[in-house]
Parts: C-alpha cells; sequence; structure tokens
C-alpha cells in the first residue's frame, strides 16, 4: 500500500475550508484550527521531508494550544458591550416595578410583562398590588411588594 503524502499547499487549502467555516459559523473557533493549518503548511515548506505523523503532531498540538490560549485571553479579557444583559431575559427586569396579572396566592402568581406572562413567587397580594422584581430562578421571579 502507498504512503500518503502530504504537500505543503494541502494544509493552506484546509486552512482556507476552516476560514470559510469560520465565517459561517462564528466564535474565533475554525479561525485557530486554520492558523495551525497554514503554520504546518508553512512548516512543511521549510522542512519537505517532514513525515505525516509529525505533520498531524503539529497541527494537533497548535490547535489546541492556541484554542487554549485564546479561551484563556477571553476570559481575562472579556468583550465589552453596552447591553450586558441581552441573552438574559429576566435579569432585565431585576428592579423594575410591575402589576399583578393574577394574585400571589399561597406564595404564587403571575405579572404581565410586556407581551409575556411571568409566574413569580412571594408574599400573598392581591391582583391591585404592585410588585418589585428582585431575583430571578429560572422562568420564575422572586417578587415583593413595591411601596
Amino acid at each position: 500500500m502507498a504512503e500518503l503524502e502530504i504537500v505543503f499547499w494541502n494544509w493552506w487549502v484546509l486552512a482556507l475550508i476552516l476560514l470559510v467555516v469560520e465565517l459561517l459559523a462564528p466564535g474565533f473557533f475554525f479561525m485557530w484550527l486554520a492558523a495551525s493549518g497554514f503554520v504546518t503548511g508553512c512548516l512543511l515548506l521549510l522542512i519537505p521531508s517532514m513525515s505525516v505523523e509529525l505533520q498531524i503532531l503539529i497541527f494537533s498540538v497548535l490547535s489546541v494550544s492556541a484554542i487554549t490560549l485564546w479561551r484563556f485571553y477571553g476570559k481575562k479579557h472579556p468583550m465589552a458591550t453596552d447591553h450586558p444583559l441581552l441573552n438574559k431575559r429576566g435579569q432585565q427586569y431585576i428592579g423594575r416595578v410591575f402589576s399583578l396579572y393574577k394574585p400571589i396566592e399561597n406564595g404564587e402568581g403571575k405579572i404581565q410583562v410586556d407581551d409575556s406572562i411571568w409566574k413569580v413567587h412571594g408574599e400573598d397580594c392581591d391582583i391591585n398590588a404592585k410588585v418589585k422584581v428582585i431575583a430571578v430562578r429560572g422562568t420564575v421571579f422572586d417578587v415583593e411588594r413595591a411601596e
């Protein structure tokens, strides 16, 4: 059986394909794989006698290292945003005051927030009471009577 032979431009084509995948699925994951493929191709261009096993090892080590370093960097330097609660819908309502949609009886009731109804837990209140959201547990608001 013939031995598999990979030339430098094969790694560059792989890098290009991974960059296209990065464009379709953003998140800075495939970009690091593409960079590793490009570097592996460059090393193979400089050292053409490199074995396939060594090429795969270099690609693997570079990929894991680059992704790990990016994750550490991302945790130390989070991206600043003007909407930090954009994907945390319930957290956006903490501190706001709402009228009850259903009275709180036995610790459970409902409020209407914009166009949706949310379940609430808190002290018993009649339907005319105003409540303030103090915490969110999943899809349930913890409320207290508003002054």
